[in-house]
Formats: structure tokens, C-alpha cells, sequence
């Protein structure tokens, strides 16, 4: 069934229907073994290995370097769907993603022919950048030094979420010199310690959990300046988030017209003999579908904005450059406070169309909820509308990257 026929609007491209179509089987099977790998805290590894065999970890990869050449809309809605069928799956590959956005942002060069062989052979990469502690937001604790004549990375990251599924790991770390750069090591590498400590009552499958490096090599040929990562980075991971939540929504949505069918008793002050004759009943579940159907559509707006600071990346015009990546930052910002709203308000209606037996925890309804509100609270909302307004009323620019730390004023 097209994406069309399931009343959620067209894709984002002609082509996506034949792109999709190469995901839905897997995405299908992930979504039957959804509930009980929440229930038994059953890690995705399987799934995920699954979804590298098909080429996942490769959409963003142009056609000519081996990839499947999706667009930021294509793959966007691809996120979606996986997401409608395990959001902790698409959160564990979102580092990935991020990461091959910067690999396809890169000029001809040794360095983005090594990258897309590599991820067009099933290879993914984790993230390790988040520091807890005394951590700085204008430097990083972990970082590179020579031991010997060997370059090695020492240091302890959390939020590390997905390096457990992962072949290499982006790591923010601080230079020689002091400055920010970014380097990948792989997983299995000495020195290198994936810990699923992650205890976070959402997001329970991504191992977002603590990784430390222990005088791990580093190859001089890995490591460059922070400042000359993709420009549109904050945007896009923030892309990835709304996208998972749309595709909760969508879950939401599916999940309850399923159990509302198949409803048989109900209350004797309602408005049917059964949940699926109630109105009142299925005015909760349309207003759950439009909500799903709202989010979906806002995202794919939101996609085309970035797709727009991607190709503006390659056009040769530094104002129009800039000019293209503010944009997006500001549509992805209007955008998170409502998307969020729409899903958070879904999982919360969905127990009113199916009263008290619903919160059974073999069900596994409440992941929805959980998973939704852990999401977000990454990158806080709540400074969303205040950049917004202030660009609104002052033009002020919005900020295209942030971090966490102690404050160095």
C-alpha cells in the first residue's frame, strides 16, 4: 500500500514509492517484534544489521559513489515509516546519519572516497560527543595527545547513542593545539569501551549510553577542525528528531484504530454498543490520525529547507550559503514546539479511546509517551520560540550549533 493510499499524503518525491518499497518488508518485521523487544529490553541488533545489508545506512550516498541517492525530503519520510516502526532504532542510527551528511557536504577529496566506500558497504558510524560532569561547553575533556609516536585519544563521552550497533564513532575531542576537532575511531578498536548504561525511561533500545577511550590510535588522517563540519548540522540533527517523533505519531495513530476495532466492550453511558460505533470514541482516534498526518507534513516542509541549505552548499554564493542555512534553522526551529505538542498531545489521548486496560504494561502503549518525551527534551524546546521571536522582531540570526556544559562566563 502507498504511502497515498494509507491517507498520510504523497511522498516527497515520484521516485519515493520504489525507493520505500526496498525498506517496508524489514521496517515491517521490526515493527512485529516492536512491543516484546521493549518489554524484554531485547537490544535491535539484528534489525539493525538487517537494515545495513539493505543499503539504509547509504541513502545520502549520490548513485555515482555506489549509494541511493536520496534527497533530505526522501530520506526524511524513510525515517518516518522506520520510525512508525521502532523510534529507538531510527534515534540509534541518527549519529550515523549526521555523520554521512557531513561525508556528502564534502568536496571531491581521498577523505569523502574512503567515507562513502565505506558506508556504502553496510558500515555505520556511532557519535561520542556529549560530556557529563564538570563538563565545558567551549572545550572538550577528551582529546588527542602523542604517546610516543603514536596519536592516541583519551577521554569518556555520554549520550552516546547507537555506538553499540556501530563500526566507527565520530568523536568531538580537543586538539594538539588546544581547538576543537572531530576524529573517528573504529568500535572494535583497543582501548575503545561501549557501555549500555543508558537508564533513561525512554529511548530504552538505543545504548545512548557511556563510552571511554583509553590511549585509542588515532589515524592523523581522521581528525579535522570542528568549524569545518557541515553548516547546517544543527538543523539537520534536529530534523532526524521530528522525523521520529512523526513516525511515533504515526505508530500512535495505527495502534489505536487497530485496538478500537477490536474493542468489544464498553461503557454503558457511552455513545455506541461498540468502541468502533462510538463517535465520541472515534473523534479521539481522528483527532490522534490528523495529528500524525500534521506532524508528517511538517517535517517533509521542514526537510525541504535543509535540502535548499545542502544544495546551496555546492552553488559557489558564500551570502546565499548563509543566507539558506539560517533559513533552515529557523523553519526547523518553528517547527519542533509544534510537532512535539501534536505528539505528545497523541500519546497522551490515546489511553481516552481505550480506557483503563490499555495501560497494561504487556500492551506496551506507554512506550509511545516515553519514548516521545525523552525525544523531546534533547536540544530543550523551550528555547525554540524565543529564537524564533527574536528573529522575528530583531532579525537576529539563529544559533546553528550549541553544546552542554558549565558555562565559561
Amino acid at each position: 500500500m502507498t504511502q497515498i493510499d494509507s491517507a498520510w499524503g504523497a511522498g516527497p518525491s515520484a521516485r519515493y514509492e520504489t525507493l520505500a518499497e526496498r525498506f517496508r518488508p524489514i521496517f515491517a518485521q521490526i515493527a512485529a517484534g516492536a512491543v516484546e523487544r521493549e518489554l524484554g529490553r531485547e537490544l535491535p541488533a539484528e534489525e539493525i544489521a538487517r537494515l545495513k545489508q539493505a543499503g539504509l545506512g547509504a541513502l545520502r550516498i549520490p548513485e555515482a559513489e555506489g549509494g541511493l541517492g536520496a534527497t533530505l525530503p526522501e530520506l526524511a519520510n524513510i525515517l518516518i515509516e522506520l520510525s512508525a516502526a521502532d523510534s529507538n532504532i531510527t534515534q540509534a542510527l541518527r549519529g550515523h546519519f549526521g555523520f554521512v551528511e557531513d561525508v556528502v557536504n564534502k568536496t571531491s577529496s581521498e577523505s569523502r572516497k574512503r567515507w562513502a566506500e565505506r558506508i556504502v558497504r553496510g558500515e555505520i558510524a556511532g557519535n561520542a560527543w556529549t560530556e557529563i560532569g564538570d563538563a565545558k561547553q567551549d572545550v572538550f575533556s577528551t582529546r588527542i595527545s602523542y604517546k610516543g609516536n603514536r596519536l592516541v585519544l583519551n577521554g569518556a563521552k555520554y549520550y552516546t547513542t547507537g555506538s553499540l550497533f556501530a563500526d566507527w564513532i565520530d568523536v568531538g575531542a580537543t586538539g594538539l593545539d588546544g581547538k576543537g576537532i572531530v576524529l573517528q575511531v573504529r568500535r572494535d578498536d583497543p582501548g575503545v569501551d561501549v557501555i549500555d548504561d543508558w537508564d533513561g525511561f525512554g529511548q530504552t533500545l538505543t545504548a545512548s549510553g557511556t563510552t571511554i577511550f583509553t590511549d585509542v590510535t588515532v589515524d592523523p588522517d581522521d581528525v579535522v577542525v570542528d568549524d569545518d563540519k557541515f553548516r547546517y548540522g544543527a538543523a539537520f540533527y534536529q530534523l532526524v528528531h521530528l522525523a521520529t517523533l512523526a513516525g511515533i505519531g504515526r505508530a500512535i495513530a495505527n495502534e489505536t484504530a487497530v485496538a478500537v476495532a477490536a474493542r468489544n466492550r464498553s461503557y454503558s453511558n457511552g455513545a455506541g454498543p461498540r468502541s468502533s460505533q462510538d463517535p465520541q470514541v472515534l473523534q479521539v482516534v481522528g483527532r490522534i490520525r490528523s495529528n500524525a498526518y500534521a506532524a508528517g507534513a511538517i517535517v517533509l516542509q521542514v526537510a525541504q529547507a535543509i535540502e535548499r541549505a545542502y544544495q546551496a552548499h555546492f552553488a559557489g554564493d558564500a551570502d546565499s550559503e548563509e543566507k539558506a542555512n539560517a533559513i533552515a534553522e529557523l523553519e526547523t526551529s518553528q517547527a519542533v514546539t509544534v510537532v512535539t505538542d501534536l505528539v505528545l498531545q497523541a500519546s497522551t489521548i490515546i489511553f481516552d479511546a481505550l480506557g483503563a486496560s490499555s495501560t497494561r504494561k504487556p500492551i506496551g502503549l506507554d512506550r509511545h509517551w516515553r519514548n516521545a518525551r525523552t525525544l523531546s527534551s534533547h536540544n530543550p524546546r523551550i528555547y525554540k520560540d524565543r529564537i524564533v521571536g527574536d528573529y522575528a522582531v530583531n532579525g537576529t540570526p539563529p544559533p546553528y550549533q550549541w553544546r552542554i556544559g558549565r558555562s565559561p562566563l
